[in-house]
């Protein structure tokens, strides 16, 4: 796959020119057997070519634009985007009033020059670990694609734009790993940031305590220029930390109930990285045993769904997703108090964990503990939950304790996607970007995360 890296030099070069990107991205997602239909709820057809020939006269007139002035990218139907409704791929906001501004994630990424190419399908409102959506149909993982794999949520079109290269980078939401699973089942990279460090504004919430702007590319380097901008910092060169450092592996409670597959695949990364001089301890963390119980009545996405969806579900309950409305209502079981009492256990948890953490640089752990579902597998509402449930299970340890973390493949090519998640402390964004670059390296070496701009 392309990298942003490698498109900028490209257009600087004249090599490729902005409209010649648009164009290829919009044959890709126009093919008629490909996942363009289940991919993009709207594409900006006219828009995306107006401002990619924008770009090409600029350039051709010798005027110095952003390094990614012109390439495309997608955003999750979360986003608002001036002149589109919002309807977070569901039925039932349809009729809402169009956005009357891009929303600050959206036009961070249009200051830097990216073009948005479309608006990418999801779970309805976000809330499952699986990708799949009744109303616009599910885009199909790229791996063993013949058989239909579900590709990950909540942010599953996001995922398959990047690995059909229908955009070059993905604007998506992780609220308990919805940029990450996908990323860790389509064999891409995904970063939650720390939660604050990209404004959530014009965004569409699901839970607004644990909600984090997120993003989905090719690459660590393509993340971290994606993490720059939306955090409206200038894009510094990528400060590869070599991994030498202490890491720490959580082994009860991340490494139970794994999929062949990803035990092969995560025990193998860890040998490389050993190998490569990391020094990985083995911790029990036993505080993460701890969760389902803080989170049996729906934790916060459940109560903070159901306060911002009650009033709706009255009227529109019966245009739901089944499977996305019985979560919703599971918030109609907690009451005010235990949703304070959740307040106050979560930051007794992140207090305690503090300092078992401390020492290390990251905390590595399988992305997901399976390997991508095929979607026959998810017929029945009892083996969905119950698959569901376990692909969160690891990537919602980082929401809840509010750190920055991000998945990168480690498979073997050819297999099964499986994804190594780099969990880092609240705020350490940028250097686990760096500690991530030379991970990459090590366990995917392939994929020119640290190639130079």
């Amino acid at each position: 796959m392309n990298t942003l890296a490698s498109l900028a030099r490209d257009l600087e070069a004249g090599a490729a020119t902005s409209r010649r990107l648009v164009e290829e991205c919009l044959d890709r997602i126009a093919e008629p057997n490909g996942e363009g239909p289940r991919t993009f709820l709207k594409v900006h057809t006219e828009s995306a070519r107006a401002a990619a020939n924008y770009y090409d006269r600029l350039r051709a007139q010798g005027v110095t634009l952003s390094p990614w002035a012109g390439i495309p990218i997608s955003v999750k139907d979360l986003f608002d985007v001036a002149g589109d409704v919002t309807t977070a791929g569901s039925k039932a906001l349809r009729g809402e009033p169009p956005a009357r501004a891009d929303c600050a994630a959206v036009a961070r990424l249009r200051a830097a020059g990216f073009i948005p190419i479309g608006r990418t399908n999801m779970t309805e409102f976000a809330y499952s670990g699986l990708g799949l959506n009744p109303h616009h149909g599910t885009p199909l993982n790229p791996f063993e694609r013949h058989r239909g794999r579900a590709p990950g949520g909540s942010s599953s079109g996001a995922a398959v734009s990047i690995t059909e290269e229908m955009s070059y980078g993905a604007l998506g939401t992780d609220t308990g790993g919805s940029c990450r699973i996908p990323a860790a089942f389509c064999g891409i990279v995904g970063f939650k940031p720390t939660a604050c460090r990209v404004p959530v504004s014009g965004v569409f919430p699901l839970s607004q305590t644990l909600d984090s702007v997120g993003h989905l590319a090719a690459s660590v380097a393509c993340c971290a220029t994606l993490d720059a901008v939306l955090a409206n910092e200038l894009p510094p060169a990528l400060e590869r930390i070599e991994p030498r450092g202490r890491f720490a592996v959580a082994t009860r409670y991340a490494l139970a109930d794994l999929d062949p597959h990803v035990a092969r695949s995560f025990e193998r990364a860890i040998r490389e990285l050993r190998a490569a001089g990391a020094q990985i301890e083995e911790i029990p963390l036993a505080e993460l045993a701890e969760l389902p119980d803080l989170n049996r009545k729906g934790g916060f996405s459940g109560a903070e769904a159901y306060a911002a969806h009650r009033e709706r579900i009255d009227s529109q309950g019966a245009s739901y997703d089944p499977r996305v409305l019985v979560r919703i209502l599971r918030g109609r079981e907690q009451s005010a108090a235990e949703y304070l009492d959740l307040i106050r256990a979560r930051a007794d948890l992140q207090r305690r964990i503090e300092r078992p953490l401390a020492q290390f640089e990251a905390v590595l752990m399988p992305t997901t503990p399976i390997i991508a579902p095929l979607i026959k597998e998810l017929e029945t509402d009892e083996a969905y939950m119950r698959i569901n449930q376990l692909a969160l299970r690891n990537t919602a340890v980082a929401n809840f304790l509010d750190r920055c973390a991000v998945s990168i493949p480690c498979h073997e090519p050819g297999t099964a996607p499986v994804g190594l998640m780099l969990m880092s402390a609240h705020g350490a964004d940028r250097r686990l970007l760096g500690l991530a670059a030379a991970v990459e390296a090590v366990v995917s070496p392939t994929r020119g995360s640290c190639e130079p701009l």
